[in-house]
């Protein structure tokens, strides 16, 4: 079964830029078509979709929500398996649940358990 775990500091100081990995075991970042996303969640926006990396024949290409995208960078190990989101000049409106995922259109979503993230000085 495949299978997501975030990782990452659970605090970061406004101005400073947040790093998440998602680590993917029980299957391969490479297969092809599969959409790996970052969604986070805060009670004012709800599920707020960040950006994706797809891989086929083993290039990614990566795909950012437009409000997010200046400050916003995903990046694959394809050694480690692991899909890393970087996200700069954060500030107390970055507070939020972030999670990774893996999506295809039809099919169930699998999703990490998240990572609470908060910034403050």
């Amino acid at each position: 079964q495949v299978q997501l775990q975030e990782s990452g500091p659970g605090l970061v100081k406004p101005s400073q830029t947040l790093s998440l990995t998602c680590t993917v075991t029980g299957g391969s970042i490479t297969t092809s078509y599969y959409h790996w996303i970052w969604i986070r969640q805060t009670p004012g926006k709800g599920l707020e979709w960040m950006g994706a990396i797809v891989y086929i024949n083993y290039a990614g290409s990566t795909y950012y929500s437009p409000a997010l995208k200046n400050r916003t960078s995903i990046t694959g190990d394809t050694s480690n398996n692991q899909i890393t989101l970087h996200l700069s000049s954060v500030t107390p409106e970055d507070t939020a649940m972030y999670y990774c995922a893996r999506e295809y259109p039809g099919q169930l979503w699998y999703w990490g358990q998240g990572t609470q993230v908060t910034v403050s000085s």
